[in-house]
């Protein structure tokens, strides 16, 4: 596999000096992969095969990372607002913690039975440090199923108890591994396929490692007469500058972070705080200083600026004009809704209480006659229009999309996996190859995803979860289905696509009424999925740096283990202990804000279910309609790109991002993606064409440096101030102002009328 690539890579195009950079400053971003990779440091010629892999410093390091980063992310994942500590802050402290080892571990052979290790093999290598990376990584998704776990026991109240929530958890993994496995020759191993959330990962690993700078002339840009600073001089400045700075939006001078200043002009003014706010509103003015908000669904730099501009596009045209179109015109009676809200509410305009009909009395079924005594679902504007019709839309265009642009690579793999179950030929499944860059043999994803199988229909059948081992089997199906084209869009343009509702939907037809087979049927269908593309982006990360495929995956396997067993003890002593945990009165604002999610989407599709959702009076049945209209659109434009074959509109138009890059709207706001978009056209397209040797050097470490910093400094202000409760004491206008406006308390736009409800 690293073979492969590199004989792509060394193909490429020849990188041209930087002073002949005139004629590149013309370029899109189709510009060769070979000029992307080196821009990140990334040179997959530049290998040492002797070097050691599965080292003892890497276990050590990994696992211990692994099982630290792991529990601290779960535990955030139940307080509001969230940290994450980045994977970018694990390579960062590995480094020093690894050179620390190379300096001060004497170097002995420990023998272990017939075999033996070296406590200290040499310097702390790439490789090394890239696993490590890797290891500590799964600590970012294994989150995602932390939230399906608190869900069920603190707003549907089963405890399933331990066994379940590892056996699931580990399922959960093992499916998702299986399926990177099963698909990497489609969708990781093809060189045009870069994976840029790789690229400032990258970026910090060569810049640790003090990888050769080509062309480290003089450089002109940004007024300055030259830039002859180094990229570890660089990253270290903007990492002190960033930890320093971020403490204000974070807790001195928090109003900078939410800079919505039209509102604290009026704050009383309902129209106002609707247009502009960030919280409750519009965002039409997307102006933040907190890096945090900027990339709240990643970082722009590494993004390449089609894909923004339809993300952007997608802002403006389905949430600014359709969104706003529809909400002042009272559309689903959404104008005595907040405009924007994760809530789902009542006929009275209140949060909706799910325990007025469905709870553990009646087994988490829905109570009809108290549903119909109490209101139907409600939804903001936004919530409904993205969530649901846009979720919609995209499920169908990804199907059209991927026949009509994608039909030769997915039948060109198709043979590739046919040629090797051919008569003849099986034995190349279970071929051995004991080279050091031998790819992983593919029997062993068949056993990942026999064990995954076991243990999810394992878990579903002796635990009283309501989801039987043909649903467990259906939701896998499904995640197999939608994999690759949501693992192509992942692949190119950084954008996770939702297929969330979709699990959701068919869960509700299948299992009607039932809460807790639709909160597990949207794990195993659409949770695995996001921890595939996880693995699918480590494993590309192992091709850069030249990593064995398969000490990769045993050092994957060995991260599943370490981080299902971190998650699941922390989130059981976090449930146990926090005082008021998941609700409004927790201390340190531990109320489980993602699951309460998750919570409002399973009481829809899992307790009222689609056919009621549906077939009640407000009118969402008309959200059904963009099935037809994601059907449709890619038909439009596949047929208009070959009519105006020069068109450069056409050209980078992607239906599917259009549709479904506004994924993580709610809880992100007009704000967060209007900033995000606005920073990373001026990096990628403005700053990249005008002041090219200076993107080409410093872009992808920028981007590293930024992300690392907030996350470090994110831990740092938490502990420091947050959880001592230092900040109990800390309060003036600027920790204050933005919170007394409308856009915050979540005005609507009609009043309720004065006989208490509205519908």
């Amino acid at each position: 596999m690293a073979v492969e690539c590199k004989e792509v890579i060394a193909n490429a195009e020849p990188e041209p000096e930087l002073e002949d950079k005139s004629d590149a400053t013309e370029k899109d971003d189709n510009s060769s992969v070979g000029e992307i990779l080196r821009a990140a440091g990334i040179d997959t010629d530049d290998d040492d095969p002797t070097e050691p892999v599965l080292t003892a410093r890497m276990w050590v390091l990994g696992i211990g990372f692994c099982i630290v980063v792991s529990g601290l992310n779960t535990l955030y994942t139940l307080r509001n607002p969230s940290i994450t500590i980045s994977s970018a802050v694990v390579l960062l402290l590995a480094y020093p913690l690894g050179k620390l080892w190379e300096k001060a571990i004497p170097s002995w052979n420990v023998p272990l039975g017939a075999w033996s290790f070296n406590l200290n093999p040499g310097p702390f290598n790439k490789k090394e440090h890239i696993l490590v990376y890797v290891m500590s990584n799964l600590s970012i998704y294994v989150r995602l199923g932390a939230d399906v776990l608190t869900e069920q026991q603190m707003f549907f109240g089963y405890k399933a108890g331990w066994g379940f929530q590892i056996i699931m958890t580990m399922a959960g993994f093992f499916v998702g591994l299986s399926l990177a496995g099963i698909f990497r020759s489609l969708v990781v191993l093809p060189h045009e396929l870069v994976w840029p959330g790789l690229l400032g990962t990258s970026a910090l690993t060569s810049t640790l490692h003090g990888s050769k700078e080509k062309n480290a002339q003089a450089i002109e840009s940004f007024g300055f007469t030259t830039w002859k600073i180094s990229r570890y001089a660089f990253f270290s400045l903007v990492f002190c500058i960033s930890f320093c700075w971020y403490w204000f939006p974070d807790f001195i001078f928090p109003a900078l972070s939410y800079f919505a200043f039209p509102c604290w002009i009026a704050p009383k003014n309902t129209v106002v705080n609707q247009l502009f706010g960030m919280k409750s509103g519009m965002g039409l003015l997307p102006l933040t200083f907190d890096w945090s908000q900027i990339s709240y669904v990643g970082s722009p730099l590494v993004v390449p600026s089609w894909a923004i501009i339809n993300v952007f596009g997608a802002l403006v045209f389905w949430i600014w004009i359709v969104a706003v179109a529809c909400y002042y015109t009272n559309t689903w009676h959404s104008a005595y809704l907040p405009f924007q809200s994760s809530s789902v509410f009542d006929n009275t305009g209140s949060t909706y209480k799910a325990a007025k009909i469905v709870n553990k009395a009646s087994r988490y079924q829905l109570d009809v006659a108290k549903y119909e005594a109490y209101s139907p679902v409600f939804m903001p504007v936004t919530y409904a229009l993205n969530m649901f019709g846009l979720s919609f839309a995209t499920l169908t265009s990804l199907v059209v999309w991927m026949f009509l642009e994608k039909r030769q690579e997915i039948a060109d793999a198709m043979r590739r996996v046919r040629h090797k179950f051919a008569k003849g030929n099986i034995k190349e499944l279970f071929a051995s190859d004991h080279s050091q860059n031998a790819e992983v043999p593919m029997w062993w994803y068949l056993c990942t995803t026999l064990l995954a199988l076991f243990l999810a229909i394992f878990s579903v059948e002796y635990w009283d979860v309501e989801l039987r081992w043909y649903g467990a089997l259906l939701a896998c199906a499904v995640a197999v289905f939608f994999f690759s084209p949501l693992a192509l869009v992942y692949a190119t343009a950084n954008q996770k696509i939702n297929i969330d509702i979709f699990c959701r939907i068919v869960a509700g037809f299948v299992f009607e009424g039932r809460v807790l087979a639709n909160i597990w049927f949207f794990n195993l269908g659409y949770v695995t999925t996001i921890k595939g593309l996880y693995f699918c982006q480590d494993m590309k990360l192992g091709i850069y740096f030249n990593i064995p495929p398969r000490k990769l995956f045993i050092a994957q396997c060995g991260g599943i283990i370490a981080g299902t067993l971190s998650s699941v003890c922390v989130l059981n002593w976090g449930l146990g202990n926090i005082q008021g945990v998941c609700t409004n009165d927790a201390v340190n604002g531990f109320s489980c804000p993602f699951s309460r999610t998750h919570f409002n989407t399973s009481l829809i599709w899992g307790a009222i279910g689609p056919r009621r959702f549906f077939n009640n009076k407000t009118g969402y049945h008309s959200l059904l309609y963009f099935f037809i209209i994601g059907a449709v659109l890619p038909v439009i434009v596949f047929v208009a790109r070959r009519r105006y074959p020069k068109s450069a509109i056409l050209q980078k138009f992607h239906v599917p991002l259009f549709l479904g890059g506004l994924n993580y709207l709610p809880p992100a706001t007009g704000t967060t993606y209007g900033s995000w978009a606005l920073v990373g056209l001026a990096f990628g397209w403005i700053i990249r064409k005008r002041l090219y040797a200076w993107w080409y050097k410093f872009n992808f470490v920028l981007s590293a440096a930024l992300d690392s910093s907030v996350s470090v400094a994110g831990v740092v202000i938490f502990f420091a101030i947050f959880f001592s409760g230092a900040s109990s004491h800390f309060s003036w206008w600027g920790t204050k102002v933005y919170k007394d406006t409308c856009d915050w308390k979540g005005c609507s736009y009609l009043p309720i009328p004065e006989s208490g409800k509205f519908a």
